[in-house]
């Protein structure tokens, strides 16, 4: 099975107990929302009380791996269950009535055993994948990580195994004969939009704007 075609097994951790028909397993969609996100966010147990924390990420094949730091509590999480959800919002949707009120997303939701990454090659290319994240072709056109920077990186990987999304559309959803009340209702898009790229102040003379961040987009 390639990466990008097939589904996932769903499992009773995997299925939404609300609107679970708006629940996909899709591998193709599911890394579609994985790698045009720029952050996730990663929940574990800590001294018995749940901790979530915000961090990139990068997809490699059915591998999810997330960055922190060698001294941070990323790399405590060594064999232990983790849950990561990614998140897009897409447009808000207004009602008339306050109950009616939703947004248009696409939320992925990853159920796995976190394993930090100790392999010399797996980890320069995980860290890779990352910077490339960022702006495709980034890592080659920088300077990689010195073993001292590398050792005070922390690289946890996270089987894509157990993965749902779910997805809502921009559709209306109101009470009978709301539609006759003097509101406006509608959706509002909503998009990722980058700005011009601002050179640092002490570029060296001569390096122009590498073409991969011309018309620069997170589609």
């Amino acid at each position: 099975m390639s990466e990008t075609t097939g589904t996932y097994t769903q499992t009773a951790r995997s299925t939404p107990t609300r609107y679970a028909s708006r629940a996909s397993y899709d591998r193709a969609a599911v890394h579609a929302v994985i790698d045009e996100a720029l952050v996730c966010h990663v929940g574990f147990i800590r001294d018995a009380a749940p901790v979530v924390l915000p961090t990139v990420h990068a997809r490699a094949g059915d591998v999810l791996y997330i960055h922190g730091s060698s001294g941070g509590r990323f790399s405590l999480l060594d064999g232990e269950p983790v849950g990561v959800t990614i998140t897009l919002v897409d447009c808000l949707v207004l009602a008339r009535s306050w109950l009616h009120h939703s947004a248009a997303y696409r939320s992925v939701v990853i159920h796995g055993t976190a394993r930090i990454v100790t392999d010399g090659e797996e980890k320069l290319a995980a860290m890779a994948s990352l910077i490339d994240r960022v702006a495709r072709g980034r890592a080659a056109d920088t300077r990689p990580p010195t073993p001292k920077e590398l050792a005070k990186t922390a690289i946890v990987a996270i089987e894509l195994a157990e993965a749902s999304l779910k997805v809502r559309g921009d559709q209306l959803a109101e009470e009978p004969g709301d539609e006759q009340l003097p509101h406006w209702a509608g959706v509002i898009p909503l998009k990722l939009a980058a700005g011009v790229p601002v050179p640092a102040a002490d570029l060296v003379e001569g390096v122009k704007l590498p073409d991969y961040l011309i018309d620069y987009s997170r589609g």
